[in-house]
């Protein structure tokens, strides 16, 4: 674990690497602005609709806070999402400059494959989530169990999509993977959760996801060669 951090930290300099990171990054950032400016026009409208004099000005001050909390709690989701786009990506650098017989035979799925692989982890996040809405609710009196539940939770959640952004790229069919691609149940908890930490430092949180899924590809071809 400690040899494929080193080693996907010291790859964030490689020049294809750097690209699909200021790719990741930019389209978060979009994806955050575009519900920023869609929530501003549909207060704008609401307000107009209310015939509520200055409505654009509190439009404006609602939209962007609007968008902060969102940032601040849908950042981990939309970051993975985006990753999935460009997931293939980075496990190809990684594949290509650490294992580069395994990048010879890789099946690349396509940015649609992504895009669907990106959809059910979204989708898996948001149900679990609020699956646990009520253990965050009950841990509330804790004052740290929120955090440990919500970590836990997401851990397991990731572990699962960073793994299988390096298998889609192999197994025949991503939706059903053989159990060679399938790291150990504690490692890949492990790897989630260095993930989702990531994902909670400001700043760090954007370079997270592409070093989490070089972290992967580390993980699953290294348990391959033992």
């Amino acid at each position: 674990m400690i040899q494929a951090f080193t080693r996907s930290l010291a790859q964030l300099t490689d020049r294809s690497i750097l690209t699909i990171l200021l790719k990741v990054i930019l389209l978060t950032i979009l994806l955050f602005l575009s519900f920023g400016v869609a929530a501003y026009f549909g207060l704008v409208w609401l307000f107009a609709w209310l015939d509520w004099a200055g409505g654009g000005f509190a439009a404006a001050t609602a939209a962007a806070i609007i968008a902060i909390i969102t940032g601040l709690l849908l950042f981990r989701i939309v970051a993975i999402f985006v990753l999935n786009i460009f997931s293939d990506d980075i496990v190809d650098a990684v594949e290509l400059r650490y294992y580069p017989e395994r990048a010879e035979t890789a099946n690349p799925p396509g940015y649609a494959v992504g895009i669907k692989m990106g959809v059910a982890s979204t989708g898996r996040a948001l149900g679990y989530n609020i699956l646990a809405a009520p253990l965050y609710v009950l841990l509330l009196v804790t004052g740290i169990g929120v955090p440990i539940a919500f970590f836990v939770v997401n851990g397991l959640l990731l572990g699962r999509d960073l793994q299988d952004m390096v298998a889609a790229r192999h197994a025949s069919d991503y939706r059903n993977l053989a159990a060679e691609w399938n790291l150990p149940k504690v490692q890949r908890f492990v790897l989630g959760l260095i993930a989702a930490l990531l994902l909670a430092i400001p700043f760090v949180n954007f370079l997270a996801p592409v070093l989490a899924a070089a972290m992967a590809t580390h993980l699953v071809h290294g348990r391959r060669k033992t």
